[in-house]
């Protein structure tokens, strides 16, 4: 509709009203106020196409309700109709309405305040839209609202304390899934009808518990608080929450014991603890909760014994107990948990046998007991029930793995039963579970042949046997659902040949045969796996020549074929000819130049092999004849060369130690005028962070011994100085300080401690306490831990373990007399290179959104005394006031060649792919020993594409770290690859961050023994 023909509508009702009265422009007012609205909207379906001007009341129209007595619009329902724009004016011309529902469509902008104005109104749904900015305060401010939900919105900042000023109508309240931070305001303890309350999904922080008052909302009956930033601990008081059925604090910070008296609540049916910072043991008072449906405690540092009278919760439907400390062993009442559908008490300490009873729990669909110490057989009946799932991984089961039932094979997805003890034939009958998707026998003693019924399987993706004491041959029915994506076999003792119809398995792209005695030919079938990217075979008998068809697999990433009777030539194409020596030792038949020994090939002629031709890996070639001038004089050109190299080296060494004597000298000058502070942080007895002292300033704890939220004054000046200086970058300068001793530590805890740039960094205490506080919580071994903050508004400090063995950058690039350190070992790379992709992995999948760290490099990758690494620098963007251009563009100085492409172009969308480039960049660094932008006299390196130049000419393995010595190149050349995929110019084209630890633990060598000499 124009603007000239809306006017013109309003014009008319304003005339209408002149001269026909009030009464008329009630009804007309409705009719416009709805028009108005409908204005603001795009209607791409054409659904709101009944809302006619000309119509003398909206009754008629399509999605509006009206009460039949007055025709006056009590309800406008407009949910999942693809509607977008904004929520404009109009609407309160409906003085009457009850209802006003706009979820599930992409409205966008902020809140309609005129809202408030609709003194009738008591449901307001505007969920699931792109709703942002903050919610007006006066949105309740008639007290008509029963209902508000606002949730899964981009709704931010923190809840106004005026908002529930006038909450007696409320009954149920969701602001879950947005972007809300802050405490909760004390207003919502006004709320007293209030029934459901869901802020989950949030950025809320401090106590809920004393900041807001929930525990007086006596009426509440479902409370879910989850996936926030709540802290402290849990007081006993809920039992005033007499009518709670549902709490929900999973995935915050909260600490300390368990409530007890949630004992006392006897509707509660569902429990969710988990992801917390619980400790102690599982309170006895929840024995009484006989309406609970579902308790899940996971995650937490509980311990003491597994809790003997959980029969007594007679309708548990899920028990989820995993990630804790608890011991013992299991009741043999639990059959008495007749309705029990779902049961995980995975990673704990429980020993003993699986309960006989168990079997009773007739509708169980998924038992995981994965690490722990549970012995004795599995029981008989277990395998007769109806199970998804079945982990019995990493215990000590022995026996054998009982039959199934015919309902078990209609039903069973997942069965894992790998780490144990396990003994005897495989059933046959285990071939008819239809839909059994993953299949892990895999590390026990089974001594049997494998089953061909195990081709029948129409959906298994993964099938792995390693080390499970199989012998005889593999079926050649092994592929026929043609489904598998990961077939393993490794360390078994199969003979005869490789099956010809592995070829059917069109869908496989890991194969691993390796350490068996299977003879025979390699089959050219495998040449059809086009998915194929790891190719295992080696330490076999097999013989004759490579398929030359293997050369056209374009996907490879790793081959091994080392150790059998191969002979021939490589094949000519894909990775055989960029293939290391390690991949194919053990062949004295094969033909390559990397390969001492007769070579045998199916030719009618000799074939005479030009030495020169390949580049040997040892740096020397062999001649005869006439060509020993032609080698000498190359040699003596490759000496000249090595010896105007040996001076620069000699020359730069020089240098780089005079100035590390200077440092020295500098450092002892220092340690003469400075004395560490001994017992620095005093003891304090209070718990509350809201104490935090402005004028003085303290430290903020996150993991204290005696109290996870004591702060203790500190005087920073006493480290801040220039010989505690242990290095800096874009943020701030890092500082080691000494805490002083305690009972435990007699030299005390050392710490680092970064003191940021205060320019650049959030100014508010609030805003920055919620932001540092997200990244204390933060769990990982491969992740620098957060003790905890100091704040003033001039100093802002931030305080970490200390990780004792330096940086990764100077291991690599610091290397020189004054250093004693031994260069990385190949094994000690690998080390680094995977605990550095879990630990960005863990950023990147366990948190909503995503934590990037935009500054990947060796500096920012600490090791500790064991050589693990520890990325430190994490998340700091997030205490950027905000994320300007300056910053970025002194982060391009900073980190100059691990930065990705995309963040320099403000137009394309930056995620946590920019991590992963980095990520394929510090690979580099790492195989290459290499800086990612070298500059010489005429030209400038480039890393990433010198790789990708000598990866195409076949002899990329010649930029290799010569300072780490040997090396497994069917590691490498992979590893190699993944780092090109990374450092992809396009972002989509990259793989996520756990699809990057998924493949460096199928490169990874599969015999620890192999890997000991590298």
């Amino acid at each position: 509709m124009g603007f000239l023909h809306l006017f013109t509508f309003a014009l008319i009702a304003f005339l209408s009203f002149t001269i026909n009265g009030d009464e008329s422009l009630d009804i007309n007012e409705e009719v416009l106020g709805l028009i108005v609205f409908k204005s603001s909207i795009n209607d791409p379906s054409s659904y709101l196409s009944s809302w006619n001007e000309d119509d003398e009341t909206p009754c008629s129209w399509k999605f509006v309700t009206c009460n039949p007595v007055t025709s006056r619009v009590t309800g406008v329902s407009l949910d999942g109709l693809n509607l977008s724009g904004k929520i404009g004016k109009g609407l309160e011309k409906l003085q009457n309405l009850k209802v006003l529902s706009l979820a599930n469509n992409n409205f966008t902008g902020s809140i309609n305040p005129g809202i408030s104005l609709l003194s009738n109104l008591e449901i307001l749904n505007l969920s699931r839209n792109s709703l942002s900015d903050r919610i007006p305060g006066s949105l309740m401010n008639t007290g008509s609202i029963k209902f508000l939900d606002l949730s899964e919105n981009f709704i931010s900042g923190p809840v106004p304390e005026e908002l529930f000023g006038n909450c007696l109508s409320l009954r149920s309240l969701s602001l879950s899934t947005n972007n809300l931070e802050g405490p909760l305001p004390s207003s919502l303890s006004n709320c007293t009808t209030l029934n459901h309350l869901n802020l989950s999904s949030n950025r809320f922080s401090g106590n809920p518990v004393f900041a807001s008052g929930i525990w007086s909302l006596t009426r509440i009956r479902t409370l879910d608080l989850s996936h926030n930033s709540f802290t402290g601990s849990i007081p006993n008081g809920v039992v005033a929450l007499h009518d709670l059925k549902e709490l929900s604090l999973q995935d915050n910070h909260f600490s300390g014991a368990l409530p007890s008296d949630l004992g006392l609540c006897p509707h509660l049916k569902k429990l969710d603890l988990s992801s917390n910072l619980f400790t102690e043991t599982v309170p006895e008072s929840y024995h009484a909760l006989t309406s609970l449906s579902y308790l899940n405690l996971a995650n937490n540092m509980l311990t003491g014994e597994f809790p003997q009278w959980i029969e007594s919760l007679t309708r548990l439907e899920y028990l989820e107990l995993s990630g804790n400390g608890l011991t013992g062993i299991l009741p043999e009442s639990m059959g008495g948990l007749t309705s029990l559908i779902y049961i995980s008490l995975s990673e704990n300490n429980l020993s003993g046998n699986i309960p006989s009873s168990l079997v009773s729990s007739s509708k169980l669909s998924t038992i995981s007991l994965s690490g722990n110490k549970f012995n004795g057989s599995i029981p008989n009946g277990l395998f007769e029930l109806g199970f998804d799932t079945i982990d019995l991984s990493r215990n000590e089961f022995t026996g054998s793995i009982p039959p199934g039932s015919s309902k078990l094979f209609e039903s069973l997805q997942s069965l894992d039963v790998s780490g144990n003890q396990l003994t005897g034939n495989i059933p046959a009958e285990i071939g008819l579970n239809s839909r059994l998707r993953y299949l892990n026998l895999s590390w026990n003693n089974f001594q049997t042949r494998m089953p061909p019924e195990f081709g029948y399987f129409q959906n298994l993706t993964v099938l792995d046997l390693r080390n499970g004491m199989f012998h005889g041959s593999i079926p050649n029915s092994l592929c026929e659902s043609g489904g598998l994506g990961i077939l393993q076999l490794d360390g078994n003792s199969f003979m005869g040949p490789i099956p010809d119809g592995i070829g059917n398995c069109s869908s496989l792209y890991l194969l691993s045969m390796s350490h068996n005695n299977l003879s025979g030919s390699i089959p050219r079938s495998i040449s059809q796996l086009k998915k194929l990217k790891i190719l295992k075979l080696e330490s076999n008998q097999l013989s004759g020549e490579i398929p030359p068809e293997l050369g056209e697999l374009e996907n490879l990433l790793s081959v091994n074929i080392s150790y059998n009777r191969l002979q021939g030539r490589l094949p000519s194409g894909g990775i055989f000819q960029s293939l290391g020596a390690t991949s194919l030792q053990g062949n004295l038949g094969l033909c390559s130049p990397l390969l001492k020994g007769p070579c045998k090939m199916n030719v009618p002629k000799p074939l005479y092999l030009d030495p020169f031709a390949y580049p040997n890996q040892n740096g020397h070639h062999h001649g005869t004849g006439d060509d020993e001038s032609d080698h000498e004089s190359s040699s003596i050109q490759h000496h000249r060369f090595l010896s105007v190299s040996a001076i620069i080296a000699i020359l730069a060494a020089v240098i780089i130690s005079i100035g590390v004597v200077v440092v020295v000298l500098l450092n002892i000058s220092a340690r003469r005028r400075i004395s560490f502070v001994d017992n620095a942080i005093e003891s304090c007895s209070s718990s509350s962070r809201s104490g935090l002292g402005l004028s003085t300033g303290k430290f903020v704890w996150f993991q204290s011994k005696s109290n996870p939220d004591s702060y203790c004054v500190l005087n920073p000046e006493s480290f801040l100085r220039k010989g505690n200086e242990i290095g800096g970058g874009l943020f701030g300068t890092v500082y080691k300080a000494s805490m002083g001793g305690d009972n435990d530590d007699e030299n005390g805890d050392v710490l680092a401690i970064k003191n940021l740039v205060v320019s650049n960094m959030i100014p508010y205490l609030e805003d920055f306490d919620r932001e540092v506080s997200v990244l204390g919580k933060l769990r990982h071994p491969n992740l620098v831990s957060l003790k905890g903050y100091y704040w003033t508004p001039k100093l802002q400090l931030l305080v970490t373990d200390y990780v004792p063995n330096g940086s990764l950058h100077s291991k690599l690039h610091e290397l020189s007399p004054s250093n004693p350190n031994p260069p990385l070992s190949w094994r000690n790379r690998f080390k680094i290179l995977l605990g550095t992709a879990k630990g960005l992995a863990y950023l990147h999948h366990s948190f909503r959104p995503p934590i990037m760290h935009y500054n990947i490099k060796p500096n920012n990758i600490l090791l500790d005394e064991n050589l693990n690494p520890k990325i430190s620098d994490f998340g700091l963007t997030r205490l950027l006031s905000k994320l300007d251009k300056h910053v970025m563009n002194n982060r391009f100085q900073s980190a100059l060649g691990y930065v990705a492409p995309e963040l320099a172009c403000q137009s394309l969308r930056v995620n946590e792919k920019c991590d992963v480039y980095g990520f394929g960049v510090l690979i580099l660094e790492i195989v290459t020993g290499r800086r990612p932008i070298e500059y010489g006299e005429d030209n400038v390196l480039i890393l990433n594409e010198q790789v990708k130049i000598m990866l195409e000419e076949g002899d990329v393995l010649e930029c290799v770290d010569v300072m780490m010595g040997e090396y497994p190149e069917e590691e490498v050349l992979p590893v190699l690859k993944l780092a090109l995929v990374c450092t992809s110019q396009i972002p989509s084209s990259r793989p996520s961050m756990a699809e990057v630890v998924q493949i460096l633990e199928v490169i990874k060598a599969p015999v620890p023994s192999r890997m000991e000499s590298y």
